[in-house]
């Protein structure tokens, strides 16, 4: 073996054990990140998205805590539209339902409206 090679196998150790260190700083940055609390401000839990409570607008008064499912229904029966306006623990304000990414998937798993007789 000449020192070249040597050279180029501490070379690669150094990188591995670099890469090894990024990785538990990462690790940890995360860990740090998802712990994390913002004073102010409640957050569900970290995985916990679909825990929100939603409160909504309707007829110019606050309405709520209502849960995912209740405001799904709510959508389904016509009583929250896109120009609704919403707020749950998370948001810094009130904003309308189509500006409102959870909400947004909640409309997209809605099913269509059934055809008239004459769209068949």
């Amino acid at each position: 073996m000449n020192s070249e090679n040597m050279y180029s196998i501490d070379r690669l150790v150094e990188f591995g054990l670099g890469i090894g260190i990024a990785q538990q700083m990462i690790k940890s940055m995360n860990h740090a990140v998802q712990n994390s609390a913002i004073p102010g401000v409640q957050t569900a839990p970290y995985g916990a998205s679909a825990a929100h409570n939603y409160f909504c607008a309707i007829d110019g008064k606050q309405a709520g805590p209502f849960s995912v499912e209740e405001l799904t229904r709510m959508i389904s029966s016509g009583n929250v539209v896109r120009t609704t306006l919403l707020w749950r623990p998370g948001l810094t304000r009130w904003d309308l339902a189509e500006n409102i990414p959870d909400v947004l998937k909640l409309v997209a798993l809605m099913p269509p409206p059934l055809p008239t007789t004459e769209e068949k």
